[in-house]
């Protein structure tokens, strides 16, 4: 069970549709952490880097401009501002000579005064709305300033991701993608489209194998049950195997829906050459052992389930034997009593050849 498939990366934000391949570590190579796997040609993610770093440098420009534009308005309103405040100090002080001054004088300083004050008011006012609007003006920009340095970023990253490196030691194992209508390994220089299985990264001291077990045998598995397993492409070669994991779930056989089979994990034990990633493999799990019992072919068993019995060989002839039966399984079963060990027996096979 080898870890998760290393992909070809996902470019984000960019639009693009296929990668080049320009590097590809042979598969079968032994690889270290931090060894190139895979390397793609970057130069469309780096013309986007480029274009996206134009873009946060122009809207970054024009934030410096419009900041200095608005200081100067500033300035240029708290100089009026300070105006406006001068002549109500004046105004004010003129208001003092009115008890020396005829009606008109003090009529007219009376309305110089209240002219000064309502343009200050005026001009106050206008200077929090023009704060305002300036304030608004600048964060659009720097909306639009941070977006593009987020591009600009993300189109980094894709520079980076077209390098993919070896996540920890172990063995490469190029995955088989449909090319031309047909199955087939990736091969330098060949487009692949994004979030594509390339290959896989195994440790080759921790193999492990997923076996199917169907509904019948499957409530018989526990993890920490060992048992043997034989590679199909080794005849005779036998590891031994430690249950790791059993799904909660069953999925349902694409023969028949009346058959579900479960998932199960199996660890290999110990290391060797021959062992590798997408061999086929057969899986004896123990699941219970008896010691010093006597156990025949379940097809020796004859009669009703209750009942049961075996046909003995007795000279020429065969005699009919009740027994009682223990434990069953598939093709053997366990005799608690009623018959002897080197007792010859005739199976169901024989009696319908005869």
């Amino acid at each position: 069970a080898p870890p998760p498939p290393r992909r070809a990366p996902r470019p984000r934000a960019t639009g693009a549709f296929a990668l080049v391949l320009t590097h590809l570590t042979p598969g079968g190579s032994l690889v270290k952490a931090g060894d190139i796997l895979v390397r793609f040609d970057p130069q469309s993610q780096e013309r986007v880097a480029f274009d996206r770093r134009a873009e946060y440098e122009d809207f970054a420009a024009q934030l410096a401009r419009k900041e200095a534009e608005h200081r100067a308005t500033q300035t240029a309103d708290e100089s009026e501002l300070g105006k406006a405040q001068n002549a109500v100090e004046r105004a004010r002080l003129e208001m003092l000579k009115n008890e020396y001054l005829g009606a008109i004088l003090v009529e007219k300083n009376e309305q110089t005064l209240a002219e000064a004050e309502a343009s200050l008011a005026m001009l106050r006012r206008t200077f929090d709305v023009k704060r305002r609007a300036e304030r608004a003006d600048r964060r659009a920009l720097e909306i639009q300033r941070d977006r593009a340095q987020a591009a600009m970023e993300y189109a980094r990253k894709n520079i980076a991701a077209m390098t993919m490196h070896a996540p920890h030691d172990g063995l490469l194992v190029l995955k088989n993608v449909w090319k031309n209508g047909q199955l087939g390994e990736v091969q330098e220089g060949e487009e692949v489209r994004p979030g594509l299985p390339l290959l896989d990264v195994v440790d080759p001291a921790r193999m492990r194998i997923r076996v199917r077990a169907n509904q019948a045998d499957a409530p018989f598995l526990k993890p920490g049950q060992t048992g043997d397993v034989e590679l199909d492409a080794y005849p005779g070669k036998h590891f031994r195997g430690t249950v790791e994991t059993i799904t909660p779930a069953a999925a349902t056989s694409v023969l028949s829906p009346r058959v579900r089979w479960f998932n199960a994990t199996v660890a290999i034990e110990g290391t060797d050459p021959i062992l590798l990633p997408d061999l086929t493999a057969a899986v004896d799990i123990v699941v219970e052992r008896r010691e010093n019992v006597l156990v025949v072919p379940r097809d020796a068993l004859a009669g009703e389930a209750k009942a049961p019995v075996v046909h003995v060989a007795s000279g020429d002839a065969w005699t009919s034997t009740p027994v009682t039966v223990g434990a069953l399984g598939d093709t053997d079963a366990v005799i608690t009593s009623g018959l002897t060990d080197g007792a010859v027996l005739r199976r169901r096979a024989e009696a319908r050849q005869r």
